[in-house]
């Protein structure tokens, strides 16, 4: 599997032979970034926003899911969960996606902490979208909560300041301090196996993604 971040809370998660996937794709003259034109069989939205709505940039997408409900499609069984309002007021929704042997979860603009009903219904998380940057979202003290509630084996952090983005949002260096960590090196993408984690002894990593332009 690969994932690829394009810029504020917007992945392409790529596995062979499933449904490709692209979450939360923006507007670029909101967001900034550069415009998106990217190619996935499946869309998420998390909530109605122009940093997380903007469907029509992705092309030949088979399904747009814009809220709660469990989907299967393209082999990738997705359950999707609402978690009450965003920071702006709009319904989030956060979308996990089963792989069958790795599971990912996308925050979306979460703005409180998920409840235990909430996490219970996302289940054991190998890769976790984190949005860490405040604004609508989570700030960088209440994202490292997030990940204490969920335990992922992965943290990648989303939704934060970069020198490509034009809103208002904290930088990353607040959510690392939080979790303790630093020196971290940042990769173009992100590549997983299953075998990553097939592990007893989980413990949680952070991997910081380069912004790619595409």
């Amino acid at each position: 599997m690969e994932i690829t971040w394009y810029g504020h809370s917007c992945f392409r998660i790529v596995e062979r032979r499933y449904a490709s996937i692209v979450t939360d794709p923006f507007d670029h003259q909101v967001v900034g970034y550069a415009p998106l034109k990217l190619n996935a069989d499946v869309v998420t939205i998390s909530h109605d926003a122009p940093g997380h709505n903007h469907a029509a940039a992705v092309r030949k997408a088979r399904q747009v899911l814009t809220g709660p409900g469990e989907y299967e499609i393209g082999r990738v069984f997705i359950t999707a969960i609402q978690n009450g309002p965003a920071g702006n007021g709009l319904r989030n929704t956060i979308y996990v996606f089963d792989f069958e042997k790795i599971t990912l979860a996308h925050l979306g603009d979460l703005h409180t902490l998920p409840g235990k009903g909430q996490i219970e219904a996302m289940g054991e998380i190998n890769v976790l979208f984190l949005p860490v940057g405040g604004g609508g979202g989570l700030n960088a003290a209440r994202a490292a909560e997030v990940v204490s509630l969920i335990e992922p084996d992965i943290v990648v952090p989303m939704h934060y300041a970069t020198p490509h983005c034009k809103l208002p949002l904290d930088p990353l260096d607040k959510f690392l301090k939080e979790m303790g960590v630093a020196g971290l090196e940042r990769m173009p993408s992100l590549k997983v196996t299953a075998a990553d984690f097939r592990t007893e002894n989980r413990q949680t990593r952070v991997h910081v993604l380069d912004y790619v332009k595409e």
